[in-house]
């Protein structure tokens, strides 16, 4: 037993190194070596343009869904009027950025690992290498950038989807009063909560794309290793984003303390 938890921890720590090393590429790479632009921007569009639709779905009926729910219980004790600010506490602070990043890590990360890996398998990126071109440069960094720009930019949209599905749900069709809806609303919403919000999905992207791209860089094995990469970088970073919002509430709520 003890070898086996030595085993697994020395498997994580050695994980841990490899993505931090990873990550110490890239960052070099955006300082000292050329950023393609051409590159950059189509990445921007695959992961940020394309990821769109699921994004806007997902925001909108989490709100929907959300006020609905709030408000068949605080009916019961006439507080319906709130249903509005406590969603949009809820969307901007945690589901919003967290359901975000999971649908992101579904479809882009799975997406990065196979692309990045099946040029690993049939030896392109030995290519790039012979070359003279650096994987990480031309592979990579695009990638980082555009997660970077784009994660932040899908999780506000979703949130203010998800607000306009709040007060359609609770004012259009469940008749909340909409004065003190949206008085409730301006009053308990800040922009505290819009940049919360801003800081988890950068670092829920980057968690995406360093996973990914970590999965892609050492997948092996042929057809079976780019079977299980994707696979894999969605299944560790949809952990490693719900852990890390967890101990990013309690980091933001120091930074950002509330006080209404």
């Amino acid at each position: 037993m003890i070898t086996a938890l030595g085993r697994t921890v020395i498997t994580f720590l050695n994980y841990l190194g490899e993505v931090a090393r990873l990550a110490e590429e890239i960052v070099h790479s955006v300082f000292v070596s050329k950023i393609r632009w051409r590159l950059l921007l189509q990445q921007i569009y695959e992961i940020g343009t394309r990821s769109q639709l699921v994004v806007m779905v997902t925001g909108a009926f989490t709100g929907a869904v959300f006020a609905a729910q709030l408000f068949f219980q605080l009916r019961n004790f006439s507080m319906e009027t709130t249903v509005g600010s406590v969603t949009a506490v809820a969307i901007f602070r945690e589901l919003g950025p967290a359901l975000s990043a999971l649908m992101v890590a579904g479809r882009v990360g799975a997406a990065i690992a196979a692309e990045i890996g099946t040029m690993k398998v049939t030896e392109q990126v030995d290519a790039l290498r012979a070359l003279g071109v650096h994987p990480v440069d031309y592979l990579v960094v695009p990638r980082a950038l555009a997660m970077m720009i784009s994660m932040p930019l899908l999780v506000l949209e979703a949130c203010m989807l998800a607000l306009v599905a709040c007060y359609l749900v609770s004012v259009q069709t469940l008749g909340v009063a909409e004065a003190p809806f949206l008085r409730n609303l301006e009053h308990w919403v800040g922009l505290e909560d819009i940049y919360k919000a801003i800081i988890k999905a950068f670092v829920f992207g980057v968690i995406i794309v360093l996973v990914a791209c970590h999965q892609g860089l050492k997948t092996s094995n042929g057809a079976a290793g780019v079977g299980r990469a994707p696979t894999e970088a969605v299944v560790i970073s949809s952990l490693s984003i719900l852990v890390s919002n967890f101990v990013l509430t309690f980091a933001l709520e120091v930074l950002f303390p509330v006080d209404k």
